[in-house]
This record gives structure tokens, sequence and C-alpha cells, in this order.
């Protein structure tokens, strides 16, 4: 069944205590640490758009690409609302296309987890090469194998809302290190519920074959951290925060 169909209108009411704020101020750091203040930044795998509205409010050109036609149906009335200059584009990330370079290239909530194979997150990592200007940045997230094997695996997770309420089935699979979860929703339409189920699958990674994919892409390793805690990242972190820069084009 294919993701973030129907989970899309209920998307950011269940994803309210995430830290898009911090995460902004975070990618706003990093960006002016590195000379980037302004300019195009992609945003990749933007969903609903919460990231990629923060962002454009503290200056960046935003380009926010999904290749979910819902999320980006949610990103677009956002941006009717705000006012905002943003273009979103319906595109695999695996296969994105842009109409030049960018400054920075933006990925955070375990977008890239949805990459199942090594391959997948290889060419993706050397579509952000191509598109970076030189120097330019690439700024992501990951869920770690201990995420999925020891936290969340094989549990189940289940929250009630006044007008929207899920039972999360998770199921983790060893050999293929994916995590595979059932998601079934119940939302409040006037005064019946509406009931609905999807099916996700992630895969984690860890820092060290992240920073591989990295290398056989092109980009520079710059640095990485706990996503968490801001700290050293250690067999306990459960999402990493790595930063790459562009590296391999032609600058004669």
């Amino acid at each position: 069944m294919e993701a973030y169909t129907d989970f899309a209108f209920v998307y950011d009411t269940l994803m309210d205590n995430t830290p898009y704020e911090l995460w902004c101020e975070q990618v706003c750091a990093i960006l002016k640490r590195h000379g980037i203040v302004d300019g195009l930044v992609l945003d990749l795998g933007c969903g609903t758009g919460t990231l990629t509205e923060l962002l454009a409010q503290k200056g960046y050109d935003m380009i926010g690409v999904d290749m979910s036609q819902e999320m980006l149906n949610r990103a677009a009335q956002k941006r009717e609302e705000s006012g905002l200059s943003i273009l979103y584009l319906l595109q695999d990330m695996r296969e994105f296309e842009l109409y030049g370079t960018v400054k920075a290239v933006v990925s955070v909530c375990d977008s890239l987890n949805y990459l199942l194979e090594e391959k997948d997150v290889i060419d993706t990592f050397k579509l952000v090469n191509n598109y970076l200007d030189p120097e330019g940045l690439f700024i992501f997230d990951f869920n770690t194998v201990h995420k999925y094997r020891d936290v969340i695996g094989d549990t189940t997770i289940a929250e009630n809302r006044e007008d929207c309420s899920f039972i999360w089935e998770n199921y983790y699979h060893e050999e293929e290190r994916i995590n595979e979860y059932e998601v079934t929703f119940f939302i409040r339409e006037e005064e019946y519920f509406r009931r609905f189920e999807e099916t996700h699958y992630q895969r984690g990674y860890n820092a060290e074959e992240m920073t591989a994919f990295l290398e056989k892409a092109g980009l520079e390793f710059v640095f990485m951290k706990d996503a968490d805690t801001l700290m050293d990242v250690t067999e306990e972190t459960e999402r990493i925060c790595m930063v790459a820069k562009e590296c391999g084009k032609d600058r004669s």
C-alpha cells in the first residue's frame, strides 16, 4: 500500500511534538557557520512543508521535493496561508531534477530511511552532489539500526485523541534491517470515525555506511553528531545528523 496518502491528512496533528523549530535553528546555525545566509535551499523529502516554511521565514529561497502528492497538497495549503514563495516539486528523491544548483540540501525526519537499498542511497547522494553549488552543504539525518532493532522494533504504540487516534505496530526484520510498521488510523468525520491503514518500510543505517555512501557519491564528509543530544555519536545513538559538502565538480 502506498505510504503517505490518507496519512497526510492527519500527519501534522500526530507530529505536533516534532521539534521542527529547533531543527530549523540547528540547520540555520550550520548553514551560517559555512557562510550560507541566503540563496536557494532544497528540502528533500519535505512532506507537508513545515521545515520548508520555517527556513523560508529565515530568508532562504526554498524548494521542496516529495513523492507524495497528498503531502505536497498540505504543503501548498500552508504556502497559500503564509504567502511565502516556495516551489514544490512532485518527485522521487532517487530521481529528482532541479532547474539549477542550490547552496544547500536539507533532509530531516528520517526521510532517507525510506531508501531500502544501498544503491538508492548512493544514487540520491550523487544527485545531491550534482545539484549543489561548489562547497554547498548537505545536511541530513537518519535513524540507526539500534533504534529500529533495540528501541522500537516489534512494539505497538497507540494514541487516542479527540478527533483522531492510531495504532502503530512495528515489526523489525533482522536480516534485511528493515523496520515495517503498520498504522491504523481512526479520523473523525462529522459524527463518524473513518478507519484506514498504511504500511511503511524503513531501513536502518549506521554512521560508517553513510560516510562510505557519501564518498562513493563524490561528497565530502564534514561532521556528524547525535541528532537528539547534539553530543558525539555512540552505540546508543538513535538518530544521527550528518553534514557533507559538495566535492567533485569541475571548478575551473
